[in-house]
């Protein structure tokens, strides 16, 4: 398998992933702006959304958005317990979370606050939307652990969206139980090294592009 990501990206989530499952996957960063992977292809001639994360699988198929990839990886390693076995309550809980990660936090609030060219319109409006949304969330959260009863793909995607609140003006000690739960996630040891790595890249790709 390899996963094509770019550091920082949402693409972090299925490298988390690979992580807690011990799964051995080569990697190929992609620059988000010039859709080029590290080797010079044209990103776009790999996944035509032109979107990180895309993982393509050892058959040649590639799978694309990154709830449907951290799913595929779990169910890779049952027994790294990462998502519940299909057709159980527990697997749709999975799925009704990412979902609303993907659609509430990711699309609506995030997405937004990041865009440089976003107008201040749409900032507005995405910054009216995070309050009930992270206020949802930090409730849900006032005595878990988890997004479920243990770590799962979820989680791995909901830690990745979060860090984002830092570069967008959210800030997260508001929500004590966010706040707490992302400091708790960050101790894990595939959270931490995954973080890690890709922040490595990332102060290696601006040292150049400073040099430049």
């Amino acid at each position: 398998m390899k996963l094509y990501f770019a550091p920082g990206a949402c693409s972090l989530s299925p490298h988390i992933v690979l992580q807690e499952a011990g799964i051995a996957a080569e990697t190929e960063q992609v620059d988000n702006k010039e859709k080029k992977t590290k080797s010079g292809k044209d990103y776009w001639a790999i996944n035509p959304k032109g979107q990180v994360p895309a993982l393509q699988l050892d058959s040649g198929e590639m799978l694309t958005e990154g709830p449907v990839i951290v799913q595929y990886l779990a169910d890779q390693k049952p027994g790294a317990g990462l998502a519940p076995p299909a057709g159980t309550i527990e697997r749709y809980r999975v799925q009704e979370w990412l979902n609303f990660i993907t659609s509430e936090l990711h699309k609506v609030v995030f997405i937004p606050l990041l865009d440089p060219k976003a107008p201040e319109g749409a900032k507005s409006f995405a910054r009216e939307k995070a309050g009930p949304r992270l206020a949802y969330l930090n409730d849900y959260l006032e005595d878990k652990d988890y997004l479920l009863d243990r770590f799962t793909v979820a989680d791995a995607y909901l830690v990745t969206v979060l860090n984002w609140a830092k570069f967008s003006g959210i800030d997260l000690t508001a929500y004590p139980a966010i706040d707490a739960y992302g400091r708790r996630l960050h101790q894990r040891p595939s959270v931490a090294r995954a973080f890690a790595e890709e922040f490595d890249i990332y102060k290696g790709e601006q040292a150049r592009r400073a040099q430049a």
